[in-house]
């Protein structure tokens, strides 16, 4: 009599157990829910593992019988919960709505000295110059020798240059790849030199011991400084805007002859003076002048009957002027909050 309680007790107990945990399962509406049933049901301490500890209290002919009766439920409720988990996650694939805005990373740009460097260069090229480079470690001749300075001329001073031997040095300005071009090359020559220099200066707001430069040259055939005039007249309309003012003033280098600076009118004050400009309303910008005939003689070109003018700029120079800054040193600083401003 107490076996057949037993027994009614345990199938009455599978049957009410079975429905609930099917009920469960109709009604877990996401896996998180679907785990929960898991751990309640076929956790270690759940529910399926307690009827096989009451399975010990029956006759040992029926163990076997309600073991079996007990597994196949066990198996049962871990396919469904599997075949639910899978469901859950087939549609989650397909819950991406499209028609949201995606996420943008974060994307770099161009530092402010290269899209300098890219105007310049881009500005000469599409007037016929082509691009010319050389070596950043130079002999003495061609840094100074053959552009007219020879080794007491007092103009060296003004370079500061890094040398490594007595006759080999950092070159303190791309004019020597000019130098080498004329070399190898006769006129009509029509180049920039676009590259980096090193001086021995210090680094504060207006001195960096390394910087950039971009030359141009041209020598041909009556060459004149009125061609000089207008690609410089085309240049600061190009780079700094079509009401920038400028003026060409008299100065002196060794390897041009005559030989002037280029100036522009102040970006903060407009030409009215301010502590910018030096209350003079001016900010210089390059230097130029028609190619010295002893330069062309020691590249063997004839003065006679070739001419040709040349320029030269610091690219943090233009790039200062042209963004109003007043520090060179915040080029090379790598802050972030001065990058992102271009």
């Amino acid at each position: 009599m107490q076996r057949r309680k037993v027994k009614r007790k345990m199938r009455e107990k599978l049957n009410s157990l079975e429905e609930e945990i099917r009920q469960s399962l109709e009604q877990a509406n996401d896996p998180a829910a679907l785990e929960e049933l898991r751990i309640k049901y076929l956790g270690r301490k759940g529910e399926i593992n307690k009827l096989f500890k009451e399975v010990a209290q029956l006759p040992p002919e029926e163990k076997k019988a309600y073991g079996e009766v007990i597994n196949r439920l066990k198996n049962d409720i871990a396919d469904d919960l599997n075949a639910r988990m899978e469901k859950f996650k087939d549609n989650s694939k397909g819950d991406v709505e499209l028609l949201l805005p995606g996420r943008i990373p974060p994307v770099g740009h161009l530092h402010p000295l290269t899209k300098v460097f890219d105007q310049i260069i881009t500005f000469f090229k599409s007037y016929g110059f082509t691009v010319e480079t050389g070596p950043e470690i130079e002999y003495d001749w061609y840094n100074f020798g053959a552009l007219n300075m020879s080794k007491d001329h007092p103009a060296r001073d003004m370079f500061s240059s890094f040398f490594i031997k007595d006759d080999l040095l950092l070159r303190s300005h791309t004019s020597p790849v000019q130098i080498r071009t004329m070399e190898k090359q006769k006129p009509p020559v029509k180049i920039i030199c676009p590259g980096r220099c090193y001086r021995y200066d210090a680094f504060d707001a207006s001195h960096s011991p390394v910087f950039h430069q971009v030359e141009a040259l041209y020598v041909d055939k009556n060459v004149s400084f009125g061609e000089l005039k207008w690609i410089l007249n085309e240049f600061v309309k190009y780079v700094f805007g079509e009401k920038t003012k400028y003026q060409i003033r008299p100065s002196f280098f060794p390897f041009t002859e005559p030989s002037g600076e280029l100036a522009v009118s102040c970006m903060v004050c407009g030409g009215a003076g301010c502590s910018v400009c030096g209350s003079s309303g001016w900010l210089e910008v390059l230097g130029c002048g028609m190619v010295h005939p002893n330069v062309l003689k020691n590249v063997k070109i004839s003065p006679k009957k070739y001419s040709g003018y040349a320029l030269g700029m610091g690219v943090e120079r233009v790039a200062m002027i042209k963004y109003v800054i007043d520090d060179i040193r915040v080029f090379f600083n790598n802050d972030i909050r001065f990058l992102e401003q271009f």
